[in-house]
């Protein structure tokens, strides 16, 4: 008797992309709400955040969290659902997938493996701001998250000063006023926009010049939500001015213990400004006493 041939493979299932709501839950495409509800699972950056979504709109798909500390195994898993022949969708909190965050390497794994990826746009923060800015729009330069500290972001930006098309940054609301503060010295004082909470209940668009922009800011003393910062580019503003050398170190710490500051404080405030490491700015103000001891 001849031996049965072998099973054919099932065909592989698809990786849909889908953009999801910034905000307001009404913002997903009638094509999104068909996908989420007819592949076999969706990977969330955040299940809670997805659970919500979900149950405005009667969607009961099951789901998985896919981020960047579970990204390497969760997304070996989701590549073999897909060689299975199960369908997946990949979503974000809020937004379209693989824009600063780490939905591109299941992207990328996917397409290196031969699997169909095939994206559902809609929403996105950045064209959303820059839609609204009234900055030039034909050409822009993406340039998402800077450094968290000034010392690494002032370079970054040094990098950027000479690229003539706007450019659109994401921004933390603990970091956003120092952010328009090196942007400021960095690249001059260039007309700007502000899109803050996107769509949300309490959203907020304010065009101004970078240092505008900074005081409304520091002025609130706190700053809420997820900010969208859309910065005229090189060829929209006056050049931008020679950046003043720090200041000098022990200098700086008389200054801030003469104001009231205790030492730690103090130390504190300059790693800040020099954009340096606390341990060691405090290594060296120590290393300077003991010379002089």
């Amino acid at each position: 008797m001849p031996d049965r041939p072998d099973a054919t493979p099932p065909s592989p299932g698809t990786l849909y992309v889908v953009a999801t709501p910034l905000g307001n839950l009404e913002d997903l495409t009638l094509r999104a709400l068909r996908v989420l509800r007819e592949v076999s699972l969706v990977a969330c950056e955040d299940t809670r955040r997805t659970a919500t979504l979900f149950r405005a709109h009667g969607i009961s798909t099951a789901t998985t969290s896919y981020f960047e500390h579970n990204e390497r195994w969760k997304g070996e898993r989701i590549l073999d659902a897909l060689r299975e022949g199960r369908s997946v969708a990949l979503v974000s909190d809020a937004g379209t997938p693989g824009i600063s965050d780490p939905g591109y390497r299941l992207v990328r794994d996917a397409r290196a493996a031969g699997l169909p990826v095939v994206p559902v746009p809609g929403a996105s923060a950045a064209v959303a701001a820059l839609s609204v800015s009234g900055l030039p729009t034909d050409r822009f330069l993406f340039v998402g998250f800077l450094p968290p500290r000034s010392g690494a972001r002032r370079r970054a930006l040094e990098e950027i000063a000479a690229e003539r098309p706007t450019l659109v940054f994401y921004e933390s609301p603990l970091r956003v006023t120092d952010a328009l503060a090196d942007m400021a010295a960095v690249l001059g004082d260039r007309e700007a926009f502000l899109c803050r909470e996107a769509t949300k209940a309490h959203e907020e668009y304010r065009r101004g010049r970078l240092g505008e922009l900074r005081e409304m800011l520091s002025a609130r003393g706190e700053v809420k939500g997820e900010v969208v910062l859309v910065v005229a580019g090189a060829g929209q503003a006056a050049p931008a001015p020679v950046a003043a050398p720090p200041p000098d170190l022990h200098a700086l710490f008389a200054e801030l213990t003469a104001s009231g500051m205790t030492r730690r404080q103090a130390v504190k405030e300059a790693a800040r400004r020099l954009g340096r490491p606390a341990r060691e700015v405090y290594a060296e103000l120590l290393e300077d006493e003991t010379d002089h001891d």
